[in-house]
């Protein structure tokens, strides 16, 4: 394998700070995060894309290391859009994988990887960003995704959630058994840096199947409520939730103009509330309490890949 660090650079610029950005307490010792979410892969709702876009939206940045996007990009699969204008060509829009360092409503310092999800190399795109988090001092890796789900808009948007180690989602329920899934980036880096030693999860939002192909905000506002619950980041959320209202208005009076769409929708919540139902029992754990997923009644693998499969489909 080639040397790993051939494939980044460290912006090494300290006296460039971001305008305005708050500071963290002395001696603050909390755990440093790193958040990463590559788009290319399954993003129903575009729930990881809209959550990212907040994040630097609202919160002060500025980047402090970026992947040769060259070695690990197939620009003929994913050919970048350019702007014709007359008679010459005026632009186009490169992909870019940027690491970014950010300050939350608190002062407290994280990171945030974002981009394209690497075509190739994925180990080795593993090993560097494991040396990167060596140099940046990470604690803790957490990545974020949205599925397809056979869930109806009007209830509380759920997750699954994973780790390396059970403790860092305690009290969090388990989905499934044991399936098996298309592989990607994200999940081998998450497997990578946990074999590194670093603590490494993740937060997989279930987006109404029929609405995977949208924008669906409240996806993106249970991903970023989930990470400030096991990291301790104080994250700004009232435009996503503000955003997640106006949708939500908007596909009840979408689903309330067709019969067939309400029956679906009626369906879909009878389903979720018997099975909702049926998990009230709690077994002790390691974390207090775990609650109960009988397997009759865990999400069926097969059924769950064949959905991921036909969303991916869907995908340009």
């Amino acid at each position: 394998m080639l040397p790993p660090e051939d494939l980044y650079e460290i912006v090494a610029d300290p006296e460039v700070e971001s305008a305005g950005a708050p500071t963290a307490e002395a001696g603050d010792d909390q755990r440093l995060v790193l958040v990463h979410a590559l788009a290319g892969f399954v993003d129903a709702g575009s729930a990881s894309t809209l959550a990212v876009q907040h994040l630097l939206a609202e919160l002060p940045s500025r980047v402090v290391a970026r992947f040769d996007v060259d070695q690990l990009h197939d620009y003929r699969a994913r050919r970048p859009r350019m702007v014709f204008t007359g008679d010459r060509f005026d632009s186009v829009d490169l992909p870019e994988l940027l690491l970014h360092e950010l300050r939350d409503t608190a002062g407290r310092r994280f990171l945030l990887l974002v981009g394209p999800e690497p075509d190739v190399q994925w180990q080795r795109f593993a090993a560097a960003v494991t040396q990167l988090v060596r140099h940046f001092g990470v604690d803790v890796a957490v990545s974020l995704q949205g599925i397809p789900w056979a869930a109806p808009h009007t209830r509380p948007v759920g997750l699954t959630a994973h780790a390396s180690d059970r403790m860092l989602i305690s009290g969090r329920p388990r989905w499934f058994g044991t399936i098996e899934v298309p592989g990607h980036a994200g999940s081998v880096l998450e497997l990578h840096l946990d074999r590194a030693g670093t603590s490494s999860m993740g937060f997989s939002v279930h987006v109404p199947h029929y609405l995977a192909t949208s924008e669906f905000p409240s996806a993106a506002l249970t991903l970023l409520t989930a990470v400030s619950e096991t990291t301790g980041l104080d994250l700004p959320t009232a435009a996503l939730a503000e955003a997640a209202t106006s949708v939500l208005v908007d596909v009840d009076a979408q689903v309330a103009a067709s019969e067939e769409t309400r029956t679906a929708v009626d369906s879909l919540e009878r389903q979720y509330d018997a099975v909702t139902a049926g998990r009230g029992l709690l077994a002790p754990g390691q974390d207090g309490a775990v609650p109960l997923l009988p397997e009759d009644e865990m999400a069926n693998g097969e059924e769950l890949a064949a959905e991921l499969e036909r969303y991916l489909r869907q995908q340009d």
